[in-house]
């Protein structure tokens, strides 16, 4: 299919170490986590939509580094993948080390292209502010501006969100009832952003245009844990799909 929205899909993965402590004997117990398998297979049933997937560990030195390689998609998503991910590279002693490619991001979506973070410990500004994305050229790009502090919201009970602009594109025959989230990252909107829902009084969809290219804000998790009920949803798969279209200027 020629008119196929090609995305790179960065982050949400990662390594896991456990210890068991049995009085004076320790067993340890070594693992790997893809929370991303929802999205991929969610929108692998769509023939216009074409997902590579790449952790974070194999980010670090596969990302791309120049424009050629980079333009080879049309969106590209960040989801908990800290900033450090894509700035440092695995040899720190050598001068220069390797482009800036959040700098390559920015350019990326300048010249027409679209980009998304979704939210999670290791997006916007993050846990301890471990992500660190507050006042990068990320921030730059994206319709909000992302606190220098921990910016989580974490809601054990349950939060709905409140969609504002239901007629928007991205939201076309969805199911009205969204499911709950138990979490999200606080930002607030740039002024000339469309904000185009919220969760209580913090944006949760926030779009606009940068350059020749568009940028979107989602604010809660793409999969679990915050949106452990949203990859349930009936609408998930369209959400996305309404979403990575629009952003590449395809629906």
């Amino acid at each position: 299919m020629e008119d196929k929205t090609k995305v790179l899909f960065v982050g949400k993965a990662w390594f896991t170490l456990k210890m068991h402590i049995k009085g004076f004997d320790m067993v340890p117990f070594g693992g790997y986590e893809d929370f991303g398998v929802w999205f991929v297979d969610a929108m692998s049933k769509y023939e216009d939509i074409e997902v590579l997937h790449m952790p974070n560990h194999i980010a670090v030195t596969s990302f791309p580094k120049t424009p050629e390689e980079i333009e080879k998609y049309d969106v590209v998503i960040l989801s908990d993948c800290g900033k450090n991910t894509l700035y440092l590279y695995p040899d720190m002693f050598v001068v220069p080390m390797g482009p800036d490619r959040l700098t390559l991001i920015k350019e990326f979506v300048n010249k027409g292209n679209a980009f998304i973070m979704t939210g999670g410990y290791l997006s916007y500004q993050g846990i301890r502010e471990s992500a660190g994305y507050h006042d990068t050229p990320i921030e730059e790009i994206l319709p909000v501006d992302i606190s220098p502090h921990d910016d989580r919201a974490e809601t054990p009970q349950g939060c709905m969100p409140e969609i504002l602009k239901a007629d928007h594109p991205i939201f076309k025959n969805l199911k009205k009832e969204w499911p709950k989230f138990l979490g999200h990252s606080k930002v607030k909107a740039k002024k000339e952003a469309d904000l185009l829902a919220k969760i209580n009084d913090d944006p949760f969809i926030v779009t606009w245009d940068y350059g020749k290219g568009r940028t979107m804000a989602f604010t809660s998790d793409i999969t679990k844990h915050w949106g452990t009920a949203f990859i349930d949803w009936e609408s998930y798969g369209d959400f996305w799909h309404n979403a990575l279209r629009w952003l590449s200027r395809k629906l």
